[in-house]
C-alpha cells in the first residue's frame, strides 16, 4: 500500500512539474529548474520514509494516536501543510485506535494534496516579485530553501550620494579653503556631479536657485587644473555681466591658494586690457559670449586662442541657449576642440537643454550625465510667496507703504545697519530688498522716485555703464544701501544671502523669470518673502506662474485706506522723477544705437540680395 501511495504521489508531482515547465521556460523564471526538481525529489523521499515508518508502527500495534505525525511535521518546520496535518491528527485522536488506519490513509492523501498545492505555489512564484517571494519564504520554510537565481529580476538602484568632501575625493587644499568660507558639506547637486565632471564626462545639472550649482562645476574643474595646469583650461559662459563677476570671485577665492588664475571678460570694460589679460593665458576664463566673441575675432593670435580648452561651462544655460546668443556661441564653439567637455547648469531645464542632452553623443564620447534635483516645486520650501492685487495707478503708493512698513514675517531678517544721515525710524531698518521691473525706464523711474521720498536705493539695468552697475551691486551687497531696483539682468545667479524681500513691481511675463527673480531670496537655508504686484491686466499671468512653479501664491491683503495719507506725496515724487529722466535724456544713446543697428542690418540685407 505504501508503495502504491508513493508511486501515486510521484506521478502527481511529475504531472504538476510537466504541466508548469512550459510556462516557466516561456517566462524566463528566476528559479533554477534543476535545483528545484532535486529538492522536490528529496522532499518526496522524506515523505516516503515517514509513511513507511508509520506503516511499520501501525503493524506492530505500538499505539499510534496521531501525535507522532504532529511531532514529525513540527521537526520539519511550520508551514501550511503542517496545519492541515495538525487538524487530521486531532481528528485521529478523537476517533480512537480503531480508526487509526483510516485516518492515516486520509493523512497521506492530505499530504499529497498539500504537497501538490505547495508545488504549484512554488512554480507560480516564478512570476512573482521579490517582495512576494520574500513573503513566501517566511510562510513555507521547507519549500523556501530552494536555490534562487535573482539576477534576472533585480533592478539597478541609484548609488547613494556621498555626504562629505573627503568621500568625494576632493583635495585637502580645496577642503581647507572651503572650510575657510564655512562650506563643510556638499549639496545634492555638488555630490552628484563631482565625479562625472572630474572624469571628463559631459554633464547637465538642474537644481533650485541657491542650491550650490556654481561649486558643483567649479570644484572638479579646479581639481583637474591642479593636476595639469596649462594655458586656458576652462571657459565659463554666463548671460549677464554681474553673474560673470560673481563667478570669477568664487573661482579666485578657491583657486588662489592653488596658484590658479582667473580672468573676467565682459562688455562695457576696456577691451585692450582684457586682451592683455587673455594673452597671459589664465587657467579659467569667465565671460559673456558677446565680448569673448569680439576678442577672439579681433585680438586672438599667437598669444592666445581657445584651441586647447578642455572644459566649457554654460551657467544659466536656459538663457544662453536662446536665439539671441546663438551666433556668438556658434562662433565660440567653432574655435574650440570638438572633444571638449561641455557642462550645462541651470535652475530651469528648458526644452532646448533636454533636446541637446538627448542627442546621440559624438563618436568616442559617452551620453551626457544628467542630474536633476527632484522636487514637487521649483522654489525652495522656506520661501513664502504672495501676491498683492493693486490698481495700476496706485502701485507706487503701495510700494512705498511696503518699504516703510516691512512685513512682520521678515523682521528677524533685517540687517542691523543704520544710515548716518537718517533720522526717520520708519526707514532706518528697511530689510534688504530687491525690486524687479520689466523695463529699464521703469527701474530708473522707481529709483529716482524713492530718492525723492528719502528712501535709499541703487539702480541696476543695461542703460548704466559697467562701472556704475558694479558700483550699485557692491553698495547693495555690502549693506550700505538696503534696496536694489533692477530689471531681469539682476535675476540670474546673483548670490546675496542676506536678501529678505523680493518685490515684483511688474509681474513677470514668463514663469521661468519668476523662478529666477524669487530665487534671489531664501538662499543658503535662510527664509525669505516674495510679493508680486498684480494689476487688473496681470490676473492670467499669476495662474500660469502657479501651474509651472507648483505653488499656489497666497493673497496679501493691503487696504487702500493705508495709503491715503501718502498718496499725494508719492504722486508728487513720481512726477519729479519723470521730469528728471526727461531732462537727463535717459535712453537717448540706446535709442540712437538701436536705430543705427537697424539701418546697418537693412544695408547688409540689401547688399546680400544684390
Amino acid at each position: 500500500m505504501a508503495k502504491e501511495i508513493s508511486a501515486r504521489k510521484r506521478r502527481r508531482i511529475d504531472g504538476t512539474n510537466t504541466a508548469t515547465s512550459a510556462s516557466i521556460n516561456d517566462n524566463a523564471p528566476v528559479f533554477d529548474d534543476e535545483a528545484m526538481k532535486q529538492h522536490m525529489l528529496s522532499l518526496l523521499q522524506d515523505k516516503r520514509k515517514q509513511a513507511n515508518q508509520k506503516d511499520d508502527e501501525s503493524d506492530e500495534g505500538s499505539g499510534i494516536d496521531g501525535s507522532d505525525s504532529e511531532e514529525a511535521d513540527d521537526s520539519e518546520g511550520d508551514d501550511e501543510a503542517d496545519e492541515a496535518d495538525d487538524k487530521d491528527a486531532s481528528r485521529g485522536e478523537a476517533g480512537g485506535r480503531g480508526s487509526v488506519n483510516r485516518h492515516h490513509s486520509e493523512d497521506l492523501d492530505s499530504e499529497e494534496e498539500d504537497l501538490d498545492e505547495a508545488a504549484r505555489a512554488l512554480l507560480s512564484n516564478s512570476n512573482k516579485s521579490d517582495a512576494d517571494q520574500q513573503y513566501t519564504q517566511e510562510t513555507t520554510s521547507r519549500i523556501s530553501r530552494i536555490p534562487v537565481d535573482r539576477t534576472s529580476k533585480q533592478t539597478a538602484k541609484a548609488p547613494a550620494l556621498k555626504t562629505t568632501f573627503e568621500g568625494l575625493g576632493l583635495s585637502v587644499n580645496l577642503i581647507r579653503t572651503l572650510a575657510g568660507i564655512s562650506i563643510r558639506k556638499p549639496t545634492e547637486i555638488q555630490s552628484a556631479c563631482f565625479e562625472p565632471i572630474l572624469s571628463g564626462r559631459d554633464c547637465v545639472g538642474g537644481a533650485k536657485t541657491g542650491s550650490g550649482k556654481t561649486m558643483a562645476f567649479a570644484l572638479p574643474i579646479l581639481q583637474r587644473i591642479v593636476k595639469d595646469p596649462f594655458g586656458i583650461f576652462a571657459v565659463v559662459l554666463t548671460p549677464t555681466r554681474e553673474l560673470a563677476y560673481q563667478l570669477s570671485e568664487q573661482f579666485i577665492v578657491l583657486g588662489k591658494p592653488l596658484g590658479l588664475t582667473t580672468v573676467t571678460v565682459v562688455g562695457g570694460m576696456d577691451m585692450m586690457q582684457q586682451a592683455r589679460e587673455l594673452a597671459g593665458r589664465p587657467h579659467v576664463v569667465v565671460a559673456t559670449p558677446g565680448r569673448l566673441h569680439d576678442l577672439l575675432k579681433n585680438c586672438a593670435g599667437d598669444d592666445w586662442d581657445l584651441s586647447r580648452v578642455k572644459v566649457v561651462v554654460l551657467d544659466e544655460a536656459d538663457r544662453l541657449l536662446t536665439p539671441s546668443f546663438a551666433p556668438n556661441l556658434q562662433f565660440l564653439f567653432g574655435n574650440m576642440p570638438e572633444n571638449r567637455q561641455t557642462c550645462l547648469f541651470t535652475a530651469t531645464i528648458s526644452d532646448a537643454i533636454e533636446a541637446l542632452a538627448s542627442r546621440p553623443p559624438r563618436p568616442g564620447k559617452q551620453q551626457p550625465f544628467i542630474h536633476r534635483v527632484e522636487s514637487d516645486t521649483k522654489t525652495v520650501a522656506n520661501l513664502r510667496q504672495e501676491y498683492l492685487f493693486v490698481p495700476s495707478f496706485v502701485k507706487e503708493t503701495h510700494l512705498h507703504y511696503l518699504l516703510t512698513h516691512p512685513p512682520k514675517e521678515i523682521q528677524h531678517l533685517r540687517r542691523n545697519t543704520k544710515r548716518d544721515d537718517d533720522n526717520d525710524e520708519s526707514t532706518s531698518y528697511i530689510p534688504s530688498t530687491i525690486i524687479f521691473t520689466q523695463r529699464c525706464a521703469t527701474a530708473h523711474l522707481v529709483h529716482l522716485m524713492l530718492h525723492e521720498l528719502d528712501i535709499p536705493s541703487v539702480p541696476l539695468h543695461s542703460h548704466l555703464s559697467q562701472p556704475e552697475r558694479l558700483q550699485s551691486l557692491t553698495r547693495f551687497r555690502s549693506g550700505g544701501v538696503p534696496i536694489l531696483v533692477t530689471t531681469d539682468v539682476g535675476s540670474r545667479g546673483l548670490d546675496i544671502p542676506e536678501v529678505a524681500l523680493v518685490l515684483n513691481y511688474d509681474c513677470p511675463r514668463a514663469a521661468d523669470d519668476y523662478i529666477h527673480r524669487v530665487g534671489r531670496t531664501a538662499r543658503a537655508g535662510r527664509g525669505g518673502l516674495a510679493i508680486t504686484f498684480v494689476t487688473e491686466r496681470d490676473t492670467e499671468l499669476v495662474k500660469g506662474i502657479e501651474d509651472v512653479v507648483g505653488v499656489q501664491l497666497s493673497e496679501r491683503v493691503q487696504s487702500d485706506n493705508v495709503i491715503t495719507d501718502t498718496l499725494n506725496i508719492v504722486s508728487t515724487a513720481k512726477r519729479v522723477a519723470s521730469m528728471a529722466m526727461h531732462d537727463s535724456g535717459f535712453g537717448e544713446r540706446q535709442a540712437t544705437n538701436k536705430a543705427k543697428a537697424i539701418k546697418r542690418a537693412r544695408r547688409d540685407a540689401k547688399a546680400k540680395n544684390a
